[in-house]
């Protein structure tokens, strides 16, 4: 396993091997869901570049980025198992910000007006500013990222078109934990009880894609808020279906559209995110 703070070393590197590169931008905690992308890169490149950076931009609390669990110790252990053509990539912030802690401004159109967008203000430039320099840093054939953040996948797709970056998108499935929580890095912030409870997010989405075509929208919002809100240690910040084109939010399901289901749901302190595919 090699380890780079640089993206001029990082490059010399792999220009010296004229290798293909598969890279995975990650925020560091690594998880089960970080690893499957690792199977998946190795699968199809020679070299995996998994970038360890959190960026402050891409939050709108700066507590939440302050309290953003990270342990590069632990995440380097556990990349070790892997391929010695692992490369892990740790900028400092002049390699991410050359000009200054600040994001770039996009217009990405619809994609980043409803759901996190709404929520989270200046999040997704935030996103797109780290992904684009991580990009011209490393250089990769192919990037990975996982559905969990579907509404992200789609931002990142847009920004590779309008800046015509030669690097091709990867989705991969999510990756849930036995009672069907998604895993995410903040899942470190709750308690045995409180992962319990989160399970009902997954298993009430299930059910919404059962009944989908016996309710409109409205009804399919209440009988998920009705079921999550039955503890009342967790909160549905947002209830949402939308096209998975343009992320437009749909007042009425027409059939044989490709529609997804996408929520915020805060577990105590915690927020998570989850969707689902329709048809």
């Amino acid at each position: 396993m090699l380890v780079f703070k640089t993206s001029l070393k990082l490059k010399k590197f792999l220009n010296s091997k004229g290798v293909s590169v598969g890279l995975i931008p990650t925020m560091g905690a690594l998880h089960t869901g970080h690893l499957s992308l690792v199977e998946r890169a190795f699968e199809e490149n020679d070299y995996v570049v998994i970038s360890i950076y959190i960026n402050p931009t891409q939050f709108n609390n700066l507590s939440d980025f302050k309290n953003y669990p990270q342990n590069q110790k632990k995440d380097i252990s556990l990349l070790k198992p892997f391929s010695k053509k692992i490369i892990v990539y740790i900028p400092e912030n002049k390699e991410i910000y050359p000009d200054g802690i600040k994001s770039n401004s996009y217009d990405f159109g619809s994609l980043d007006q409803h759901m996190e967008g709404k929520f989270r203000d200046n999040h997704f430039n935030g996103v797109a500013t780290v992904v684009e320099a991580l990009f011209k840093n490393t250089t990769p054939n192919k990037a990975y990222f996982g559905e969990k953040d579907f509404q992200q996948f789609k931002i990142i797709k847009s920004l590779v078109e309008q800046k015509r970056i030669n690097t091709k998108l990867i989705l991969c499935p999510i990756v849930r934990e036995k009672n069907g929580l998604a895993l995410s890095s903040r899942n470190k912030h709750l308690n045995s009880s409180q992962k319990k409870l989160a399970s009902s997010i997954h298993f009430t989405l299930k059910k919404i894609k059962r009944i989908y075509d016996q309710y409109d929208v409205n009804e399919l919002e209440k009988i998920f808020i009705d079921k999550i809100e039955d503890s009342k240690q967790l909160k549905v910040e947002y209830f949402c279906i939308a096209s998975e084109n343009d992320l437009i939010p749909i007042k009425n399901i027409v059939n044989n559209k490709n529609f997804r289901v996408f929520v915020a749901v805060y577990v105590g302190q915690t927020r998570l995110i989850d969707n689902i595919k329709l048809y």
